[in-house]
């Protein structure tokens, strides 16, 4: 894993790698969005992560955000109970690259990384 940036003590967290790959992700999309980050039921372990891209106009007072030197983070206040304390990495590997998810909540996680249980 990658180091996470000057973040340390946000509820989610983000390595440098991770930082400019959704940067450049928002850049293609050409316009000002923040990152949505969640969960779901469902998955192979019984919770699964969602994370998209929406208009900061979205944003609510029951949301969490997170700041990374002006691009957010938004969590809403169900899903940050279970992402407290996640590290959202990047890697470009041929074989298992793309975002991947280190949740300290989770109590297993499936192979393919995406889901988890607590």
């Amino acid at each position: 894993m990658t180091q996470v940036t000057q973040t340390q003590f946000k509820g989610i967290q983000l390595t440098e790698n991770a930082l400019k790959h959704v940067l450049m992700l928002r850049e293609q999309q050409g316009t000002d969005l923040c990152l949505r980050v969640g969960v779901r039921q469902g998955g192979c372990s019984g919770m699964s992560y969602t994370m998209d891209f929406e208009d900061e106009c979205k944003i609510t007072e029951h949301d969490q955000v997170f700041d990374y030197e002006g691009f957010k983070i938004v969590c809403d206040c169900k899903s940050i109970l279970y992402l407290y304390g996640l590290i959202l990495d990047y890697s470009d590997a041929m074989i298992g690259g793309g975002f991947q998810f280190t949740n300290p909540n989770a109590s297993q996680t499936c192979g393919c990384g995406t889901s988890f249980a607590v």
